[in-house]
């Protein structure tokens, strides 16, 4: 019997630490997903065009070397976290600047939201 007990604190202590990760990840979420899509787009225009292209494809401005600029629209983008891209926002990868030191965090969450309208 105390072996049981044991068992179902147990099962009970793992359910909630996995029901506490999922809501605050949810929370993450849903702050990154607060931007405003009109001001991303005004954004977007101005600062990610030359290289991601007018519609997000990754069809601007090439580099002579290093990889090209993401496109934006394709289904691997998708399934990036809002986290994961807003990081990529604001450090930048290779040859892309890190927009931290341009764009606030609330207009970095604003191209995001402008973005996840390209990939639908």
């Amino acid at each position: 019997m105390n072996e049981s007990l044991r068992y179902i604190v147990l099962l009970l202590l793992f359910a909630g630490s996995t029901l506490l990760a999922s809501v605050a990840h949810a929370v993450t979420e849903s702050k990154a997903q607060s931007g405003d899509v009109a001001r991303g787009q005004i954004l977007f225009a101005r600062y990610c065009t030359g290289c991601h292209g007018p519609e997000g494809g990754g069809d601007g401005y090439r580099f002579a070397r290093g990889p090209d600029a993401a496109n934006l629209r394709s289904p691997s983008i998708k399934k990036k976290s809002d986290a994961v891209l807003l990081k990529t926002i604001h450090e930048g990868k290779p040859n892309m600047p890190p927009w931290n030191t341009r764009l606030s965090e609330k207009e970095s969450r604003d191209v995001l939201a402008y973005v996840r309208t390209l990939a639908k």
